[in-house]
């Protein structure tokens, strides 16, 4: 058997979506399962169409992901160049070969002429192909004019590693332009001959290109070359399934979701399974597990929705498993600018408090804020609190008062602080929904936080007293 090299040829026209991404984590996937090799290739013959710093957001993005590739731009290897603006002689020599084999031929016609003769179609109801107006004396092909492949209609049938086996009828396989007059070949002609210079065994790509197949197929037998195995994956949906995910249904440039937060074994782990799955309720897998276990049979035919929902709760569940060392260094950028004066220990300190709530790191600040400064006090906090927002305001007092002088005898650590917040709730004779909630406001001006023992003993003796002082002010005052 050849050995696998699996490929992702992304054109620099864009930033990479999550679609784009998870074709290139399936081919990266076959490669490293069978210890072959995985190629990185830029398909930059659209130059109309190319975005400035598209390429670079492209090898980025992979390389955050920890998408590796063997070959590529950056990485020369024996089949190089892998731009394709770079193998333009290349693409002129196999055109050549056409031309002589009589299977391409110049395009004479103008804009206006193609145009009539797909009016001419239109108005006899009929679908317009281009070999039923094939020049019958071609001029020479200098470069000048686009040259089409001359095609062989004929029905076919093949195997699709996922979509299983499918055939067409000879009306679907039309002449094509294979080279533009700008030099530039187009993607049709371009990516059939890279591959076959570069033995690529797999070629793996999105459902987009499936209706185009039967013209492939046909440029691969006038080539005399053979064809790689065919997978087609595919869309990935809006949340709703009923279309392709765009920009508007949530599809984000891959890399926001760094900028955001998420962890990249999180996107890994969640695009495998954006229509793939390994017939057990397994939901987070390691990145060796999916290369274990992945199968292009295992690829479902039909669209995967994208859940920005259950992406929150993959990468919430990561966050939850990291190392805490590992999770200080993710975080870095992430904390509030309040931070600034503190040190490493006290920050790893407040990390490890609100590491089980954290779902991802852009949410840091809101978590954290009233660990590194005084918050306003706000006592609608307190009045819109379901279990607070009843009492009377001298019970409140009360209730914060009791909790300040025995607050005041205990040492701020724990066990100390559990016991002493414990024996209040009997003391006041209140519940932890009442009592706590109101502790916790006065010292946090938050409705929420990690355990209250362990939030006051990290905010310190001196700070969570005074906030609670500030607290009963506040109430008087109202």
């Amino acid at each position: 058997m050849k050995p696998v090299r699996t490929r992702f040829a992304p054109s620099p026209t864009g930033f990479l979506h999550v679609g784009g991404v998870r074709t290139a984590l399936f081919a990266w996937l076959v490669a490293k399962q069978a210890s072959g090799k995985f190629i990185l290739r830029i398909e930059d013959t659209d130059k109309n169409r190319e975005v400035v710093e598209s390429e670079q957001h492209i090898i980025s993005s992979l390389k955050w992901l920890g998408i590796d590739w063997d070959e590529g731009p950056d990485k020369e290897g024996n089949y190089g160049p892998y731009k394709q603006s770079l193998r333009l002689a290349t693409y002129k020599d196999w055109a050549l070969k056409l031309v002589a084999g009589g299977r391409a031929y110049a395009d004479p016609y103008t804009v206006e002429e193609l145009e009539a003769f797909r009016q001419a179609a239109r108005d006899q109801k009929q679908p317009f192909l281009f070999r039923n107006h094939r020049p019958d004396n071609p001029p020479k092909w200098d470069g000048s004019q686009p040259l089409r492949f001359k095609s062989d209609p004929k029905p076919y049938s093949w195997n699709d590693a996922v979509m299983g086996d499918l055939k067409t009828g000879p009306e679907v396989v039309d002449d094509f332009i294979i080279m533009k007059s700008d030099g530039y070949p187009t993607y049709n002609f371009a990516h059939i001959v890279d591959d076959h210079e570069m033995e690529i065994t797999h070629v793996i790509r999105s459902q987009e290109f499936i209706a185009s197949v039967p013209k492939f197929l046909n440029l691969y037998e006038a080539l005399q070359i053979e064809r790689p195995i065919l997978a087609t994956v595919p869309f990935v949906m809006a949340p709703d399934g009923r279309k392709k995910l765009g920009k508007r249904d949530g599809a984000k440039d891959i890399l926001d979701y760094r900028r955001e937060g998420y962890l990249p074994e999180t996107l890994i782990n969640f695009m495998a399974l954006l229509g793939w799955n390994d017939g057990t309720e397994q939901e987070i897998f390691t990145v060796q597990e999916l290369i274990n276990k992945f199968d292009l049979a295992r690829v479902q035919k039909s669209g995967a929705k994208f859940d920005d929902q259950r992406l929150l709760w993959m990468n919430g569940t990561y966050i939850r498993n990291l190392n805490l060392d590992r999770l200080v260094d993710e975080v870095n950028d992430f904390w509030p600018s309040s931070a600034e004066n503190f040190d490493s220990v006290y920050k790893k300190r407040v990390l490890g408090l609100v590491q089980e709530r954290l779902k991802f790191f852009a949410e840091l600040p809101a978590l954290t804020s009233f660990f590194f400064e005084d918050l306003p006090v706000n006592n609608e906090l307190i009045s819109s609190n379901k279990g607070l927002g009843s009492l009377e305001k001298s019970r409140l007092i009360e209730l914060l008062n009791i909790s300040l002088d025995a607050l005041v005898n205990t040492v701020f650590k724990n066990p100390d602080l559990s016991d002493c917040l414990n024996g209040l709730l009997t003391a006041t004779d209140s519940k932890p929904a009442v009592l706590f909630s109101l502790i916790r406001i006065a010292t946090t001006q938050a409705t929420f936080s990690p355990g209250l023992a362990e939030t006051l003993a990290v905010l310190g003796k001196e700070r969570s007293l005074k906030r609670i002082r500030q607290q009963i002010e506040a109430l008087q005052e109202s």
